[in-house]
């Protein structure tokens, strides 16, 4: 049977590393996951509650095109405590994943053939959602001086749009207010739509993450609860637009989701309460530790070279002095040490052969035995 142009997109290799760890576990080894960017935690025991309280209440079924609106509102709310800004309800737009928040505004903010840039390294899908949208994904290189994110000279007249991530994955680096609203007004005077992803904020361990609302309410934000809420398998994230393309969305939104998942919503109501952001709180304080061992453990073990890990729970590094071929390099590191680590070719086809991301979302025990095999694994490997 035939296939379209459009579904000839690149594998993410994340994913192909998950499933040659999970081989492994199988045929009974012990893997250290550092690969995915997952919390090794679960949903907070409040949104878990919350969940069976409504079930026992009867069957969950459609809600509407854009989420609950008690669900929106809480979101709502959340910009205020987080950034000081008043964000009207109206314009939030609760979806399927931040996947399905992507998928919602590249169809509703370009057509097919438009260009839309991407500072690399970057997150792999969004340049395959574009690809399979009839989009043009234009990838461009950020520098270390830069803290390996775009800048106003890298906007251009023939782009239709910009993405931009802080905290970024797979760099971690984050974008202050002066440097975000530069590009906010590179953009504008340009017409380029901007997309800002934050879906790691609430992950941020030396100053507080910025949101591009807090510059301007002219472009779109995308948010989930997979990172901060820990509730990635739930599927649940949310778009801010502004007023004029609620309508817009939301017509997308009934036609390609009908609704975002009932369960995952009222769970979320959970998360967002108080109880629930004492927990996730929580999680932040293990990853901050998890952080200050990744960075002294990794440069024990020779990786030394990386970006500046602000936010998420990345640490990526320059591995240039061990490997030119990064694939090869992760798929030693899990065949000799036990541990999955995701190679830089996911990120960016330029440097990527060169680089390698580690991640620590899981628990503490986890990234400490995962530090002394790669350091007992390089030894070995220079000695």
């Amino acid at each position: 049977m035939r296939t379209s142009t459009r579904s000839g997109v690149d594998p993410f290799i994340v994913m192909d590393v998950m499933e040659q760890a999970r081989a492994a576990e199988e045929a009974g080894r012990h893997i250290i996951h550092m690969e995915v960017g997952q919390p090794g935690s679960g949903a907070p025991d409040a949104a878990r509650a919350r969940l069976a309280a409504e079930m026992e209440k009867g069957p969950l079924g459609y809600t509407v095109a854009l989420g609950r609106p008690d669900l929106r509102a809480g979101i709502a709310a959340l910009y205020e405590e987080w950034y000081g800004v008043t964000l009207d309800p109206n314009r939030v737009i609760v979806t399927a994943g931040a996947s399905g928040a992507f998928l919602l505004a590249f169809t509703a903010l370009f057509d097919a053939g438009e260009k839309v840039a991407l500072g690399e390294p970057c997150y792999p899908s969004y340049r395959q959602i574009l690809k399979a949208l009839s989009l043009e994904p234009i990838g461009f290189q950020t520098t270390e001086a830069n803290r390996f994110q775009p800048v106003p000279g890298d906007v251009t007249d023939d782009m239709a749009g910009l993405i931009v991530a802080s905290p970024a994955n797979p760099s971690g680096t984050m974008l202050d207010r002066a440097a975000l609203g530069a590009l906010v007004e590179a953009c504008a005077a340009r017409g380029v739509a901007m997309i800002s992803d934050e879906i790691y904020h609430g992950l941020q361990y030396e100053g507080r993450a910025i949101s591009a609302l807090e510059v301007s309410d002219d472009l779109y934000v995308v948010n989930s609860f997979s990172k901060y809420f820990s509730m990635t398998g739930w599927r649940l994230g949310w778009l801010v637009v502004p007023e004029d393309h609620v309508r817009v969305v939301e017509r997308l939104a009934q036609n390609m989701f009908i609704c975002p998942p009932h369960a995952a919503q009222v769970a979320a109501l959970g998360a967002l309460s108080p109880e629930g952001r004492v927990e996730l709180d929580g999680h932040r304080a293990v990853y901050a530790t998890n952080r200050r061992l990744m960075l002294a453990g990794l440069a024990q073990a020779g990786f030394d070279r990386v970006a500046p890990a602000d936010g998420a729970f990345y640490v990526y590094a320059d591995v240039s002095d061990h490997t030119d071929d990064s694939l090869a390099f992760a798929a030693e590191i899990l065949r000799e040490a036990g541990v999955a680590v995701t190679p830089g070719l996911d990120f960016d086809p330029v440097r990527g052969a060169r680089t390698l991301r580690f991640s620590y979302a899981r628990a503490t025990a986890d990234i400490e035995e995962g530090l002394s095999r790669l350091q007992a694994f390089m030894a070995a490997r220079v000695g």
